[in-house]
């Protein structure tokens, strides 16, 4: 429960209010996470708030998207190179690639759900011939929110990947794809015996999503989704990340839509 400090070595701006940081072990590393798991992140005599990992290197450092919501994220944000952030974890679930095994796969995300979602494209580079078609379709609210977009742009040339861009609404310097991200789920062709799907994103859009992809005949059960709730301990005992029956903190945050796919859809959850 008590953080480990960690320094600030890099910090790349994404957005006008999203940047990466890359943080290093002042002394003996945390333990490495996977992709999917967060980590709770301190900002001194601020608080902490609990951050998915977006990047996990092999010298031991780690790399958060941060988006400028609220004080400890605000704070967090702004932290200078060689600045000390305290780090516990990592905690909870992360996504489940082993039983997709031989699958196809559709990865979507929207505006910051890139930022968990890109450990896991960046895994599965690493075992490319385990898995099928993997299709990345990406949404943003306009053309400079998209997050990573030099590896973006990276992946859709590699030829690993089939990569699909879209924003929310038009713009001159845009000449791609205007929509939400379900318009090109939409018109994809999948089998859906053999197809796994990893959502992540607002709410709403992870329901709608998988909603297209149920009625495709994908199993909910292999349609995962990462929640985000008011996590503080990390470990399933404050409760303040309570859904329904789920401690997101312990039982997230990834999940499969069969788990918790009722609960989503009720406002008051």
């Amino acid at each position: 429960m008590l953080p480990v400090a960690y320094r600030v070595v890099e910090r790349a701006a994404q957005t006008r209010d999203a940047a990466t940081l890359r943080l290093q072990p002042d002394r003996a590393p945390l333990r490495r996470g996977r992709p999917g798991q967060f980590y709770m992140l301190y900002a001194r005599g601020i608080g902490e708030v609990p951050i998915s990992i977006s990047g996990i290197e092999d010298d031991g450092s780690l790399a958060f998207t941060i988006r400028d919501v609220g004080a400890v994220s605000r704070s967090l944000h702004s932290t200078r190179l060689g600045a000390l952030v305290g780090v516990r974890g990592p905690f909870g679930i992360g996504w489940d690639t082993s039983s997709a095994i031989g699958h196809d796969l559709v990865i979507v995300a929207g505006g910051l759900g890139l930022a968990p979602l890109r450990p896991l494209v960046l895994e599965l580079f690493g075992h490319r011939g385990d898995f099928g078609v993997i299709t990345v379709i990406v949404g943003a609210r306009g053309p400079s929110e998209f997050l990573f977009r030099d590896e973006l742009a990276a992946w859709a040339a590699g030829g690993d990947l089939r990569v699909e861009l879209t924003v929310d609404q038009p713009a001159a310097d845009w000449g791609g794809p205007v929509g939400f991200v379900t318009d090109p789920l939409a018109r994809l062709v999948l089998d859906p015996a053999t197809t796994t799907a990893f959502l992540c994103g607002p709410e709403p859009m992870m329901r709608f999503c998988a909603d297209l992809l149920l009625r495709d005949g994908l199993p909910a059960a292999r349609v995962q989704l990462s929640l985000e709730r008011n996590m503080q301990c990390g470990v399933g005992v404050c409760g303040h990340c309570q859904l329904g029956p789920l401690l997101v903190c312990r039982d997230g945050p990834v999940v499969t839509y069969a788990t918790a796919g009722d609960l989503v859809g009720v406002r008051e959850l």
